[in-house]
C-alpha cells in the first residue's frame, strides 16, 4: 500500500488526507473548510466535546456521507473500525473467534484458510486468543472493545479507526488496551476518537482538536502536549496551529 501514498516534503507519506471538508445536515453547519492530514503509522487523537462533529468526521471518512465540499482521500487503504458500541445483541450466542472472524468476510468470495489464520493472528495480537471459543455476551465490557479491536486487526487495515475506545471502561482494562495499541504504533496508522478534550493516551503523537469553543468554528486544528503526572499526556489549546499544517510547526517535531 505504500506506492500508493504521496510523499510529504519531510518525507513522511500521507496516509489519509482531509481537505477543505465542508459539511452540514441541512441548515446545521458541522464543517466549513476543514483541513488535516495523518501520516502513515502515525497515532493520532481527534478530540471534542459531545456535538462538536466528531461522529461526522467518522462518518465521512468511512464513506458514511459525502462533504458538500473538499476533498477526502485515504488512497487506497484498508480501514479498520472499532464502534464505541457494541454490533448486535450481546445475548445472541456467538462465539469469540466468530466475532473476529467477520473482520474477513467479503461478498466477492468464500472463506478460506487465510481468512482463519488472520483471524488467529488478530485474536494473539489483541491477547484474547484464550477467549476464543468463549460466548461473546458472556464477556466484561473491556474484554469485549478487545474482540472488537481484534475483528478490525483481522482484516490487515492500513488504518485503524477507533471511536470513544475506553468509553465504560476499568482503568486496568483501559491500560491493557493501550498496550495492546501502542505495539501497532509506526506500523498501523491509529486515529482514535473521543470527548476527552484535556487528557489523551501518551502514545498520541498529535492532537487534533474540533469545535471545543477555542478553535475557529467549524475547523479541526491541532494542539501540542505535555507529559501529565498520572501517566496521561495533557492536551495543551494555547497556541493551536492549522491541523493541515501540521508537518511545519515545532510541536509535531518534538
Amino acid at each position: 500500500m505504500d506506492a500508493g501514498y504521496p510523499v510529504h516534503p519531510l518525507d513522511r507519506r500521507i496516509a489519509l488526507r482531509f481537505e477543505g471538508v465542508s459539511f452540514a445536515y441541512g441548515n446545521v453547519k458541522v464543517l466549513e473548510n476543514a483541513s488535516f492530514h495523518i501520516h502513515q503509522g502515525e497515532f493520532v487523537a481527534l478530540v471534542g466535546p459531545n456535538g462538536s462533529g466528531k461522529t461526522t468526521v467518522l462518518k465521512l471518512l468511512l464513506g458514511l456521507e459525502t462533504p458538500a465540499a473538499g476533498n477526502i482521500d485515504l488512497f487506497g487503504a484498508r480501514i479498520g473500525y472499532v464502534p464505541q458500541q457494541p454490533p448486535g445483541d450481546v445475548i445472541f450466542p456467538i462465539a469469540v473467534r466468530d466475532v473476529v472472524r467477520m473482520g474477513r468476510l467479503l461478498p466477492s468470495r468464500p472463506y478460506v484458510r487465510e481468512d482463519r489464520a488472520a483471524a488467529d493472528e488478530a485474536l494473539d495480537q489483541a491477547e484474547i486468543a484464550d477467549l476464543s471459543g468463549r460466548a461473546y455476551g458472556a464477556l466484561s465490557g473491556g474484554q469485549r472493545r478487545r474482540v472488537l479491536v481484534a475483528r478490525a486487526l483481522a482484516a490487515k487495515p492500513d488504518i485503524l479507526i477507533l471511536d470513544e475506545p475506553t468509553a465504560n471502561m476499568d482503568r486496568e482494562s483501559e491500560e491493557r488496551l493501550f498496550e495492546i495499541l501502542g505495539k501497532l504504533k509506526g506500523k498501523t496508522t491509529v486515529l482514535i476518537v473521543t470527548h476527552d478534550t484535556d487528557f489523551v493516551s501518551p502514545l498520541t503523537g498529535r492532537v487534533l482538536c474540533l469545535g471545543d469553543g477555542r478553535e475557529p468554528r467549524y475547523r479541526i486544528v491541532q494542539h501540542r502536549t505535555e507529559a501529565d503526572a498520572r501517566g496521561g499526556s495533557r492536551v495543551i489549546h494555547d497556541n493551536g496551529i492549522p491541523a493541515d499544517d501540521c508537518c511545519g510547526g515545532e510541536e509535531v517535531r518534538s
